[in-house]
């Protein structure tokens, strides 16, 4: 289990309907007969296949949530971590991600970056007279 999904904890925190899943199979509900969340996969009980496994990965929810991740983020190291954690999991996972979805977490992180303004360098700092007493003790 990579650090993203432990993050995301998909098993716990999704919500998943049997339309949803009906759509995202292009299936009538009809055929779905009971959605299983297990730890890493959904388990799909169907009246015309049997079982069938789902990633999380796949899901729309997964993308929601890890993009809410990154929106949560208030320091550029932060956001630099989660980015590596999800560049990480899609490379070593990439035959569960849908091809569009790297993409879309790419412009969100980059939003991201914009809107958190960079830390300044110690050298940047201008001594006021608060801080040079501050210094000194």
């Amino acid at each position: 289990m990579t650090i993203l999904f432990r993050r995301i904890n998909p098993a716990q925190k999704f919500h998943i309907t049997k339309r949803q899943i009906a759509k995202f199979l292009r299936i009538p509900e009809s055929l779905i007969v009971k959605i299983e969340s297990w730890l890493y996969v959904l388990f799909v009980h169907r009246l015309d296949k049997g079982g069938q496994f789902i990633s999380y990965r796949k899901l729309e929810q997964w993308k929601n949530a890890v993009a809410c991740q990154l929106q949560k983020c208030s320091t550029r190291e932060q956001l630099q971590k989660l980015w590596n954690a999800i560049t990480f999991d899609h490379t070593h996972h990439k035959n569960q991600y849908i091809v569009s979805v790297l993409l879309f977490l790419e412009n969100i992180w980059f939003k991201c970056l914009e809107a958190i303004p960079e830390t300044p360098q110690i050298q940047d700092v201008v001594m006021t007279p608060k801080l040079i007493s501050e210094c000194d003790r």
